[in-house]
């Protein structure tokens, strides 16, 4: 389960009532390479080998189609899940001579980084698909409907990738934004499926690194429930993914290319 309950005093209208309330569960995973640490990062237990497989494509340590062999287990004395990682040497990408500090929050995946590295936007997703703005906000609809964890607790995020004909190829839970991205990209390359994926769509706010996630991955839409951050919008312009924030309530805020929507109006 990736919820816990627990009790707590509410206030309310001048009155003090005891509640049990479901909150989504927030645990270390350490990620090792060849048994040398590499990360660690605060996700929902759950989908870990698609996250590790997700995380390591988008930060360019390894991208080869060859299976990733991960071993997953509980260290009950430190309380970590640990997840180590074989990669032949050879195959390991430049992105592993990024260094990172050794603690990654699961809000913020920017934040557990030395330094923020350069991205290659001589290389920009070149991608015509179009979709309809009103087929859009259905994205979103299906995306809730597969929200078991949000539902039951309200504090999950989730990320879901959409086929060119609009069918759902995979949908992921996480407490972290990222977390959920990469989860969702680990299972598409576990499917064989990520060049199918058109479409992100994404429950939070849209950070630079949300923008990177989708470039690495070749996903030309991007689309959020919340704001984008500045960085976010200048990324999104340069790496040529169409961004698209406040979806919610029929209404929706394009920022970056617009050419691939068909409005309403059209």
């Amino acid at each position: 389960m990736a919820i816990h309950n627990y009790q707590g005093l509410k206030f309310i209208d001048g009155k003090t009532i005891k509640v049990d309330d479901n909150l989504v569960i927030e645990q270390a995973l350490q990620i090792s390479i060849n048994k040398k640490t590499f990360t660690i990062t605060m996700r929902t237990p759950g989908n870990d080998e698609d996250l590790v497989r997700g995380l390591l494509y988008s930060e360019d340590i390894y991208r080869n189609n060859k299976t990733l062999h991960t071993s997953i287990s509980e260290n009950e004395k430190k309380n970590i899940t640990e997840a180590n990682v074989e990669i032949d040497e050879n195959l390991i990408g430049d992105g592993y001579l990024n260094s990172r500090n050794i603690l990654s929050v699961s809000s913020c995946g920017i934040c557990g980084k030395t330094k923020l590295e350069e991205i290659d936007c001589s290389h920009k997703i070149v991608d015509h698909n179009k979709i309809s703005v009103i087929e859009l906000f259905n994205l979103f609809v299906i995306m809730k409907k597969h929200q078991p964890t949000f539902h039951q607790s309200g504090g999950s995020h989730a990320a879901a990738a959409f086929s060119e004909n609009l069918d759902l190829l995979s949908i992921r839970e996480d407490i972290g934004r990222h977390n959920a991205v990469d989860k969702v990209v680990g299972d598409l390359i576990t499917q064989q499926r990520l060049n199918n994926a058109k479409i992100l769509t994404v429950s939070g706010r849209i950070s630079y690194e949300i923008i990177a996630k989708s470039f690495a991955a070749k996903i030309p839409i991007l689309a959020a429930v919340s704001a984008p951050s500045t960085l976010a919008v200048d990324f999104a312009k340069e790496l040529g993914i169409t961004l698209l924030a406040f979806c919610r309530e029929n209404k929706a805020t394009c920022y970056a290319h617009p050419e691939r929507l068909i409005s309403p109006s059209t």
